[in-house]
């Protein structure tokens, strides 16, 4: 009772909580997985296609300082260099943005999954609170991002200071170098050295997506008190429950009851038990059970059978027997085919006996047959 009143969040959260939270926005996401993605595509669309741009720099070099007097004194020149650029570059550069855009998609989508919340978009006024800014900016949160950023911050930095340190001479060297050999020389360095570094942005990715999977459901959690609430509102109060099984009760056994004047016979216990059955070839190849009951359910069964003027037979092994093996509208077991073929004859019989068309039956014995699998 102690923790309960607290109000300790203990318990892990349920399904239908998880899905308000995404209807609210409120959904697992990583920025550093984001931002990884876009670096490490751009670094891989650079890799891939660095010797296109490569070449597309080096007809732009070729045609910018390569110029005679007369293009010198032509004003019109600088529009002819800019349609160049635009003609050799634009293509891969393109292709590499388009990359980076389906990555960062990707990337940015594959924690927690793609999701649309008209709740987030909706103003609120704690977001525009001074207050609630300022616990934001020094809450658990605000500390947790600082100290992500620093750790970034100094990741990045001690890969940087790595990577020129290793590549130091051939960066020196690159001075020496003639064109066209010096810039695919140099992008070569620039994709390497991009790759590995944003390579390093990796650690933190690793690090932070179980972190906001853990704070996510950690956010989420719920109270002992609230879960019982909501199991409630779910699957509705003890009571109502109650009341709802109970009318479907009485309406089940209303339409039964509806049943019992179509039978052929009502086989009884004589008082504890009472069971419908019919036998219809049109509906079924076997006799089958339109009613049944004990007791109260037993004895109205009997009272609707003696109104519409229904053979009542005593035989309380086979009523038991079949009380028990035989569901509503379930043809009757095969162990059971000579004890209600037997009934059923006998009431045939009486039948046209009361019509006056044939001899009075001689009475079924009350023991009928019934297998000791089917005994009760």
């Amino acid at each position: 009772m102690a923790e309960e009143s607290s109000g300790e969040r203990s318990e892990e959260p349920t399904g239908r909580r998880l899905e308000q939270a995404r209807e609210k926005g409120q959904v697992a996401r990583s920025k550093e997985l984001g931002t990884a993605a876009v670096l490490l595509s751009a670094a891989t669309g650079f890799y891939m296609l660095g010797p296109g741009i490569a070449t597309a720099l080096s007809h732009v070099f070729e045609r910018v300082f390569t110029m005679d007097r007369a293009q010198i004194y032509d004003t019109n020149q600088m529009f002819n260099v800019w349609g160049l650029v635009a003609g050799e570059i634009a293509w891969p550069m393109l292709k590499i943005m388009l990359l980076i855009v389906v990555v960062a998609f990707i990337g940015n989508v594959s924690l927690g999954g793609m999701n649309f919340s008209t709740q987030a978009m909706m103003p609120k006024a704690s977001k525009m609170s001074p207050l609630a800014g300022f616990k934001r900016m020094f809450g658990v949160q605000a500390l947790v991002e600082l100290t992500k950023g620093i750790a970034k911050f100094s990741v990045v930095a001690f890969s940087a200071y790595f990577l020129l340190s290793y590549y130091f001479n051939d960066i020196l060297l690159l001075s020496s170098d003639h064109l066209p050999g010096n810039v695919h020389h140099a992008l070569d360095l620039l994709i390497w050295m991009f790759i590995l570094l944003c390579s390093s942005v990796l650690l933190i990715v690793v690090i932070d997506v179980p972190f906001q999977i853990w704070n996510h459901n950690k956010q989420l959690k719920m109270t002992k008190q609230e879960v019982k609430d909501e199991y409630k509102d779910t699957e509705g109060k003890p009571e109502v429950k109650g009341r709802v099984r109970q009318m479907q009760r009485e309406l089940a056994q209303r339409r039964m009851m509806a049943e019992v004047p179509n039978a052929d016979v009502i086989v009884v216990n004589p008082e504890h038990y009472a069971v419908a059955v019919k036998y219809d070839v049109k509906r079924s190849a076997a006799p089958f059970v339109i009613a049944k009951g004990v007791d109260d359910v037993a004895f109205k069964i009997r009272e609707v059978a003696r109104e519409y003027n229904i053979a009542i037979v005593s035989a309380p092994p086979l009523a038991r027997a079949i009380y028990h093996t035989t569901k509503l509208d379930q043809q009757i077991p095969e162990g059971l085919f000579t004890a209600v073929a037997q009934v059923l004859a006998y009431v045939f019989q009486l039948r046209q006996y009361q019509k006056g068309r044939g001899r009075k039956p001689i009475p079924i014995p009350l023991n009928q047959p019934i297998p000791d699998d089917l005994k009760y």
